[in-house]
C-alpha cells in the first residue's frame, strides 16, 4: 500500500492562512493561562493603547517584539501569561465627544454629565475596539479571556482603593497650587505631559518707575502680558547694582499698583538686566518666591486662555491678543525700552498641542517624594527593575530624584471621578477652595462622615473632576491581576517578568508603575524593563503626525502578510534599544524590506514542500533520529545545533534582531541553498537506501527544528507548515506554539568541520560565479584545477570533491599544489638601450676573433705534434663553426652569451611573464588561499567572451573616467553634500576595482 504523501499548496497564501490561525488560536483559547501550570511563571502586561487609537507602525513594532519574547518563553515551558487591554484616554475621548456635540450646536454642559457619559460608553462600545481588532491581525498570543479596560469594574475598584489608601496615609492632598494648564482641553496636565519646544520669540525690555520718583529699574520678559499680575520685582541680594533698592517700591505701569523690590538668591544677575518681574500666580519660580516673601497671588487668566477681571482694560482678550495690546500700551506710555529676538523653550501641552499656561488652581496632588524615595531604594540596593539597555537606568533614576508632587486631578468627565464629596451646604451651595470635603468609597459613606460633623441637613456634591489617566495605568501591572483582592492570578503572576516599552514613556508610565507598586505591593512590578527604540521612516526621520510621514502597517500586512511585517520589524533591530529604519515607497505603498521577508517566507514554504515530497509520507517522528555518516550530514547538524544555541542565547539576552538575522542566514543559506541541493541525488529512488533514509531523517528533523525556532518570529506560516509536516488531525490537533523550543546538542557541534565545509561551499560558489562570468552554459560539464600550498586545504578539497563536482558541474577536477614559479631575470634598464646592444655585439665579435686567434695559435702548436696535429685541427675548426652559428648569428643568442659571462645586477623592475600554458584561455578566481582555474578552450567561444569582456571594460572605464572628472571638479567637491561626494568616491573605487578584474580576465585569454 502506498503511503499518502501530505503536501502544501504550490503557493503560500498569507492572507487566508493567517486569518485561519488567528481565529483558531482565539476560539480554542490556545494562549489562556493557567495559574496551576507547573512551569515557572512568565508574565507580561501589554502597554495599553488608547481606546481611541488605531494601529500604527509603533504599535506593530512593539507588539512584534513582545510576542516574540512571549512565544519563546511559552515554548521554553514557562507558565506564560500576556495580559491585553486598553486605556480609557480621558482627554482623547472627551475631545472626540465634544467635537460631535459642537457639530450638533451643543456643549457637554448642555447635555449634562449623565448623558455625556452615556454617549462616551456608547462610543467606546461601537468604535473603541478598533485597535484591539487590529492587534488581533498581528497574531499576538495574548490571553483574550483576561482582556482589561482601565474603566472596567475591577480596575475601577483598584483605582478607588489606591486613592483612599493614599489619602488616609496623608499622601494625597487638595491644595491651591500652580499647575500646568492646557487652555485647549481646559484641564490641568502633569509635568510629564508637557513637551518643551524651542521657538523663535522675543525678549521685551521695559521700565518700572520707583514710587519715590528717584528713577526706575529695567526688567525683561518673554511673556509681557503677565506683567498685569506682577506683585514684585526681584534682584539678587549680592548684586551691587541693586542692593540699595531692596525694600523700596515701584509703581506697576498700566495697573498703577505699588509693588516691592525684593532680594532673592534665585535671581541670576547675568540674565537680562538682573531685575526680574515676579508674577507668583503665573510662573513656577515666581510662585516659590512669592511664598518666600509673602507676595500677593493675582491670577489674571481664565481657564480658556482669556484674561479675567484682574487684567483691567484687557479683560476678555485672548492671551496672545492681549500680549500685543499690552506691548502697544507700554510703548505708548514711554516705558518700552527695546525688543530683542530671543530663542527659548516654551512648554506645550502634549494633548492640546498649545502652549501651557502656569495657572494658580485648586487641584488634587500626590506627595511624590515618599513614593519616589522607596522606588530609589529598590533601584540602588537591588538594581530593580533592571533596564535593558542599561543606559536607561541613569535616566530613570534622575527622573525619580527630580520629580515634584504629582497633580492628579483633571477637569474632565470621562474617567475615574474623584471619590471626594463636598459639604456645599456650608459654602453657599458651591464648591470653593475652602469647602469641607470627605473622601469615601461611595456617597453613603461620605454622607455618614458629613452628618457626624455638620448634622443631618448637610448637603453633599461629588467633586466633578476625574483622575489623571496615568493614575489608573500606574496600577496596571497588579490591578489587571486582581489587586486589591488576593487572587490566584496575583499570587502566581505578580511581579510580572518583563515590561517591553518605548523610552518615551519611561517617565509617563514606567516610573509611576514602579512608585505605585513599591508602595502598595512592596515589590517592583516587573523584573526587567526592555526599552525599544523608534521606527524611523525611509529618510531616517522620526515619524509624527505633524511630519505626515507615518506608515500604515495594515497596508503592508495586506500586501505582504503579517509574518513578513513582524519579521522585518524585529530583524531590523541592530541592538537592544536601537531605532530601526523601514524602507518604504510612499507612491506605491511598497517596502523592499518587507518584500524581502515575504520572499523569505516563500523560500521556507517551497523548501518545506520539497522536503515533504521526499519523505515518502512519513513524519519526523516516524522517520526517527538520524545516525549521520556523510560529511554533509555532520556539517548541517553541526550548523543547526550551533544556530539553536545562538538563537537561545540571543533571545535570552534580548538580542532579538540578531536572532532573527541568524535564522534567516541558516534557513535560506545553509539549509535551503546548500544542504537540500547536496542531498538531492541521495533522494532518488535508485539511490543507496541507507543513505537515502539518513538524508530523509535529517531533512525532516531540521525542517521541524527550524519551524520551532522561527515560530516566535513568524507564527502563522510556521504553524501551517508544521501541521502538515507532523500530519496533525483536523480535530484537536497539537499546536506548534505549545511545543518545546529546541535545545542545542553540543556533542553534534563541530566548529572545525564547519570551517572545512565553508571552504567547500566557497569553492563551489566561486566555480559557479566563474562559470557565469564566462557564460558557460548550465548543462556543460567543465574541468577545474584547484591549487593550494596548504596540505590541510588540499585534504579538505579532496574529501569533499564529490560535492564540488556535483554542485559545480565539474567533470574533471584536479587538486594539487601550485608549480614553483620561475621568476624572470631582472635586468637593469641601461642594458636594454640600443647603444648597449651595439656595444655588446662589437664586444662579442672582438671576443670571438681573439678566441679564434688563440685557437689558431693553440692549433698550430698542436699541429706540430706528430700524433695530435690532424685531430685537433679537425676538432678546433668544428667547434669554431658551432660557436659562430650558436652564439653570433642572432640577437637572442648573443644576449644569452653576454649575460652568461657578464651577469647583470638585479633591480626592482620585473619583466612581464608570459602566461603558463595551463592558464592560457582560462578564467581564474581565489578562495582564501585556494586558486581556482577553469580552462575555457572548447567550453566557450573565446573570441565572443573576449568581446564581451572588452565591452564591459570599456563601459567600466568610461564610468570611472566620468566619476574621476566629477571628483576633480572643485566646484562639485566643495558644494555637493558630503554624503554625495563620499558616495561618488566609493563608486569610483568600485569601478576601478571592476576594471582591474576585467583586465585580469582578458590577460588570461591569450
Amino acid at each position: 500500500m502506498t503511503a499518502t504523501i501530505p503536501n502544501l499548496p504550490s503557493l503560500y497564501e498569507a492572507f487566508s492562512t493567517e486569518a485561519k490561525w488567528q481565529k483558531f488560536w482565539e476560539e480554542n483559547q490556545v494562549y489562556k493561562a493557567d495559574p496551576n501550570h507547573k512551569g515557572e511563571p512568565f508574565c507580561v502586561v501589554i502597554p495599553p493603547p488608547n481606546v481611541t487609537g488605531s494601529l500604527h507602525i509603533g504599535h506593530a513594532f512593539e507588539s512584534a517584539l513582545i510576542d516574540t519574547i512571549v512565544r519563546y518563553h511559552r515554548m521554553k515551558g514557562r507558565n506564560t501569561l500576556w495580559v491585553p487591554g486598553t486605556d480609557h484616554a480621558s482627554i482623547a475621548v472627551q475631545t472626540i465627544l465634544e467635537k460631535q456635540l459642537k457639530a450638533e450646536g451643543k456643549t457637554r454642559h448642555d447635555v449634562g454629565r449623565e448623558k455625556f457619559l452615556e454617549r462616551a460608553w456608547q462610543w467606546k462600545n461601537e468604535s473603541g475596539g478598533t485597535i484591539v481588532n487590529q492587534l488581533r491581525r498581528l497574531g499576538v498570543s495574548v490571553d483574550w479571556s483576561r482582556e482589561r479596560f482601565t474603566l472596567d469594574e475591577g480596575l475601577s475598584k483598584a483605582v478607588l482603593e489606591a486613592f483612599i489608601r493614599l489619602y488616609e496615609e496623608g499622601l494625597i492632598y487638595r491644595s491651591n497650587y500652580l499647575v500646568n494648564w492646557c487652555p485647549a482641553s481646559q484641564s490641568a496636565v502633569s509635568d510629564l505631559e508637557v513637551e518643551p519646544k524651542e521657538v523663535n520669540g522675543n525678549l521685551w525690555h521695559f521700565r518700572y518707575p520707583l514710587s519715590d520718583g528717584s528713577g526706575f529699574v529695567e526688567v525683561a520678559t518673554t511673556r509681557p502680558e503677565t506683567m498685569l499680575g506682577d506683585t514684585g520685582v526681584a534682584v539678587n541680594p549680592d548684586d551691587e547694582r541693586y542692593k540699595d533698592l531692596i525694600g523700596k517700591t515701584l509703581t506697576l505701569p498700566i495697573m498703577n499698583r505699588e509693588i516691592p523690590i525684593i532680594g532673592d538668591e534665585l535671581v541670576d544677575p547675568g540674565f537680562g538686566t538682573g531685575c526680574v518681574k515676579v508674577t507668583p500666580a503665573h510662573d513656577p519660580n515666581d510662585f516659590e518666591m512669592g511664598k518666600r516673601h509673602n507676595l500677593p497671588f493675582i491670577n489674571i487668566m481664565n481657564k480658556d486662555g482669556t484674561l479675567n477681571e484682574n487684567a483691567g482694560e484687557f479683560q476678555g482678550q485672548d492671551r496672545f491678543v492681549a500680549r500685543k495690546n499690552v506691548i502697544a500700551r507700554l510703548e505708548a506710555d514711554g516705558v518700552l525700552v527695546k525688543i530683542e529676538d530671543y530663542k527659548h523653550t516654551v512648554p506645550y501641552s502634549d494633548r492640546g498641542k498649545v502652549p501651557v499656561e502656569p495657572l494658580l488652581s485648586t487641584q488634587w496632588f500626590v506627595k511624590i517624594r515618599p513614593l519616589a524615595d522607596k522606588t530609589l531604594e529598590f533601584l540602588d540596593q537591588q538594581n530593580s527593575p533592571e533596564f535593558v539597555p542599561q543606559r536607561w537606568t541613569k535616566v530613570y533614576r534622575d527622573w525619580l530624584v527630580n520629580l515634584r508632587d504629582w497633580c492628579i486631578s483633571r477637569q474632565l468627565w470621562w474617567g475615574h471621578q474623584i471619590p471626594a464629596w463636598y459639604a456645599v451646604s456650608e459654602t453657599g451651595g458651591e464648591i470653593t477652595d475652602t469647602t469641607p470635603h470627605f473622601v469615601a468609597r461611595n456617597e453613603a459613606e461620605a454622607l455618614e462622615k458629613a452628618k457626624s460633623q455638620f448634622g443631618e441637613e448637610v448637603k453633599l456634591e461629588q467633586d466633578p473632576d476625574v483622575l489623571d489617566t496615568w493614575f489608573s495605568s500606574g496600577l496596571w501591572p497588579f490591578s489587571t491581576l486582581g489587586w486589591p483582592e488576593p487572587t490566584q492570578d496575583l499570587e502566581t503572576y505578580y511581579p510580572t517578568t518583563t515590561l517591553v516599552t518605548g523610552f518615551d514613556i519611561i517617565f509617563f508610565w514606567v516610573a509611576r508603575m514602579t512608585m505605585m507598586a513599591g508602595h502598595f505591593t512592596g515589590k517592583m512590578p516587573f523584573k526587567t524593563v526592555y526599552i525599544h527604540g523608534l521606527v524611523r521612516d525611509e529618510n531616517n526621520k522620526k515619524m509624527s503626525k505633524s511630519a505626515n510621514n507615518g506608515i500604515d502597517p495594515l497596508l503592508l500586512i495586506d500586501k505582504y502578510g503579517t509574518d513578513a511585517l513582524r519579521y522585518t520589524l524585529v530583524k531590523e533591530v541592530a541592538g537592544a534599544g536601537q531605532d530601526i529604519r523601514l524602507e518604504y515607497d510612499r507612491k506605491k505603498d511598497e517596502s523592499i524590506s518587507v518584500e524581502a521577508s515575504r520572499n523569505f517566507a516563500n523560500k521556507l514554504w517551497n523548501a518545506a514542500r520539497f522536503v515533504m515530497m521526499n519523505l515518502d509520507g512519513q513524519t519526523p517522528a516516524q522517520l526517527g533520529k538520524p545516525a549521520p555518516t556523510e560529511l554533509s550530514d555532520k556539517w548541517i547538524l553541526s550548523r543547526y545545533h550551533q544556530v539553536v544555541k545562538q538563537t537561545n542565547n540571543y533571545i535570552d539576552n534580548y538580542g532579538l534582531g540578531e536572532a532573527a538575522k541568524g535564522l534567516y542566514e541558516f534557513i535560506w543559506g545553509d539549509f535551503c541553498d546548500w544542504y537540500i541541493e547536496l542531498v538531492k541525488s541521495r533522494l532518488q529512488k535508485d539511490a543507496d537506501p541507507a543513505s537515502r533514509q539518513v538524508a530523509q531523517q535529517i531533512l525532516a528533523e531540521i525542517l521541524e527544528g527550524v519551524l520551532k525556532l522561527l515560530h516566535p518570529f513568524m507564527p502563522h506560516i510556521t504553524e501551517e507548515i508544521w501541521q502538515t509536516l507532523t500530519q496533525q488531525p483536523a480535530e484537536n490537533p497539537q499546536i506548534l506554539a505549545l511545543q518545546s523550543y529546541p535545545e542545542p546538542d553540543t556533542n553534534l557541534i563541530d566548529s572545525s568541520l564547519e570551517e572545512q565545509f565553508d571552504l567547500l561551499i566557497d569553492t563551489i560558489r566561486t566555480i559557479r560565479n566563474l562559470r557565469a562570468e564566462a557564460d558557460v552554459k548550465p548543462g556543460v560539464k567543465i574541468t577545474a584545477n584547484l591549487q593550494s600550498e596548504s596540505d590541510k586545504e588540499r585534504l579538505i578539497l579532496t574529501t569533499g570533491q564529490y560535492y564540488i563536482k556535483d554542485l559545480a558541474k565539474v567533470e574533471t577536477l584536479t587538486i594539487n599544489a601550485p608549480k614553483p614559479t620561475v621568476e624572470a631575470p631582472k635586468i637593469n634598464p641601461i642594458f636594454t638601450s640600443p647603444y648597449w646592444q651595439t656595444f655588446k655585439t662589437i664586444s662579442l665579435i672582438i671576443i670571438a676573433l681573439v678566441s679564434l686567434r688563440v685557437a689558431i695559435f693553440v692549433g698550430n702548436t698542436t699541429l706540430r705534434l706528430p700524433i695530435f696535429g690532424m685531430f685537433f685541427e679537425t676538432v678546433g675548426l668544428g667547434y669554431a663553426g658551432w660557436f659562430f652559428v650558436r652564439y653570433l648569428l642572432n640577437a637572442k643568442a648573443r644576449q644569452e652569451l653576454f649575460t652568461k659571462y657578464f651577469p647583470v645586477k638585479e633591480t626592482s623592475t620585473t619583466a612581464e611573464i608570459t602566461p603558463t600554458p595551463e592558464k592560457e584561455n582560462s578564467i581564474s578566481g581565489v578562495v582564501g588561499t585556494v586558486q581556482v582555474v577553469i580552462p575555457l578552450t572548447g567550453v566557450v567561444d573565446i573570441e565572443v567572451l573576449r568581446a564581451k569582456l572588452e565591452k564591459s571594460l570599456n563601459k567600466v572605464e568610461a564610468e570611472a573616467k566620468s566619476l574621476s572628472g566629477r571628483l576633480s571638479n572643485s566646484s562639485f567637491v566643495d558644494k555637493a553634500p558630503a554624503d554625495v561626494v563620499q558616495t561618488t568616491r566609493n563608486a569610483l573605487t568600485e569601478a576601478e576595482k571592476q576594471a582591474e578584474i576585467l583586465r585580469d580576465r582578458l590577460r588570461t585569454l591569450v
